[in-house]
């Protein structure tokens, strides 16, 4: 269970940010064009920390890290589409790309692992 908490912690933790900083919340889905700010800051805050609760628990870890990966992706095309940005600041959300690519395939292998440990536990 603790690998799966240190491995949720960047989801978690910044769902727990944003429930710290609402406003600042607010403002961020503002800031990437995500209207009314009102709808999306709850449901970000919910996909984060309901889909990181299903991978700690390791009850339905495939649908919370299916829902992590999802959003994972979503937050490229929002948040970091480096091809709409002029150089170097195009390089940096490139390198970003690129990690978020890491962690949808970390997802993956995690929701296999999860899986097989369910089976093992049956």
């Amino acid at each position: 269970m603790f690998a799966r908490v240190v491995f949720t912690f960047v989801f978690w933790g910044a769902g727990l940010g944003k429930i710290a900083d609402y406003r600042g919340t607010l403002a961020e889905m503002a800031a990437f064009g995500l209207t009314p700010p009102s709808l999306w800051a709850p449901a970000v805050i919910a996909t984060l920390l309901i889909a990181s609760a299903l991978i700690i628990l390791n009850r339905f870890a495939w649908l919370g890290c299916g829902m992590l990966a999802v959003f994972v992706a979503l937050t490229i095309p929002i948040a970091h589409p480096f091809w709409a940005f002029p150089e170097p600041e195009a390089t940096h959300h490139f390198h970003v790309f690129g990690e978020h690519v890491t962690v949808i395939g970390a997802l993956m292998v995690a929701a296999i692992l999860c899986h097989r440990l369910e089976q093992e536990r049956r």
